[in-house]
């Protein structure tokens, strides 16, 4: 007998329900007791020759439970929550209703599954968020310093407290006083703060050193390691997106549009998919707008001209949907950066190597 087995997972416990004949629900603790108990039951269902098939959705502690039942030969369906629809908008939300419906969905293989990021890029991703974490700390530290100076009648200078120098710059002004007394507090943070953010950016580049992926990245002008390490993480497999513009559409670079008879609509960007790599992406653009190399290239030019008619900010997502293409094709064909391809103007169908030459110039 096939049992599909609905599960509605959250941090402290998880409710289940065994989709066979009448149907049965059974809640466990989520912890390694609850765990046990749980797989114990479904050894119970395998041992009789029942086939066991384990639904549940996309959480935060999706991944160890999926990995925690895989170790056993368990198959297990992550559920894409932004395409389930049937949950999040349904009147009667309990966790028994969720579980069923879950279960009745698995069974006629009608679950949109979502696809777990490696664990290189899970673990890329939490050092990314914490290094986030820090940075935007620090600023809102130094704004508190800028704030104490002006309210003290000291010049703030922009960038004055950028580097070490700068920051002893100010103490030594405030020497010996109750200002001094306030201010050495918040740059002993900074200081603090700063060499954990050096301690992380380590941790990445051990953990890509060798990575094709952000190689690749880096031979584009102005892209940086942290905008590299970024768009490795996001990405993750290339190989998923069957082409540029499912690329562009899970960074949430697409257009909103609706098509109907004779007439269609297009909106906003959808800004769906993962923040980081939409960031990143528009901080390239910046960057290679920033690059001296770059004053040549044809993205750049039209980025140029598109922000004299359109405006800043839809030159910039334009340019940035741009280089999502771009970044698709070199990571596709495992090919660095051309900037010769650029700059050239005489590109035509017959061109040598047509899938670089006429597409990855954009």
């Amino acid at each position: 007998m096939n049992i599909n087995i609905g599960v509605d997972l959250h941090k402290t416990q998880f409710t289940v329900y065994y989709r066979s004949g009448t149907g049965y629900y059974r809640e466990y603790a989520t912890n390694e007791q609850g765990y046990r108990s749980f797989l114990m039951n479904i050894n119970r269902l395998r041992e009789i020759g029942d086939t066991v098939r384990v639904g549940v959705e996309s959480t935060g502690n999706t991944r160890y439970f999926k990995n925690y039942l895989e170790r056993e030969g368990i198959e297990v369906k992550v559920i894409n929550t932004l395409k389930f629809k049937v949950i999040n908008e349904s009147v009667k939300k309990t966790d028994r209703h969720d579980a069923s419906t879950i279960a009745e969905f698995l069974e006629k293989d009608m679950l949109p599954e979502a696809r777990l990021c490696s664990e290189k890029s899970e673990e890329m991703r939490r050092l990314l968020k914490v290094r986030r974490t820090l940075v935007r700390t620090i600023v809102t530290v130094k704004n508190q310093i800028h704030s104490l100076l002006t309210g003290l009648g000291m010049e703030d200078v922009r960038g004055s407290l950028q580097s070490k120098r700068g920051r002893q710059a100010v103490l030594d002004a405030l020497h010996r006083t109750a200002r001094g007394l306030v201010v050495q507090p918040l740059f002993d943070i900074i200081n603090r703060l700063q060499e954990d953010v050096k301690h992380i950016e380590k941790e990445l580049e051990k953990l890509t050193a060798g990575d094709r992926v952000v190689e690749l990245l880096l031979t584009i002008p102005g892209c940086g390691p942290i905008t590299a390490w970024t768009i490795r993480a996001s990405t993750d497999d290339i190989t998923r997106f069957s082409e540029h513009k499912r690329y562009a559409a899970y960074a949430g670079l697409a257009p909103w549009v609706q098509c109907s008879n004779m007439t269609a609509h297009y909106g906003r960007i959808t800004k769906r998919g993962p923040e980081e790599l939409r960031t990143a992406l528009v901080q390239l653009v910046m960057g290679m707008n920033r690059s001296r190399m770059t004053k040549d290239y044809r993205v750049m030019i039209q980025y140029k001209a598109m922000k004299k008619n359109k405006g800043s900010g839809k030159s910039i997502i334009a340019t940035a949907r741009k280089l999502s293409k771009i970044i698709w094709f070199m990571l596709t064909d495992n090919k660095p950066f051309n900037s010769d391809l650029m700059v050239n103007k005489n590109l035509n169908d017959k061109a040598d190597d047509m899938r670089t030459a006429i597409k990855i110039s954009a």
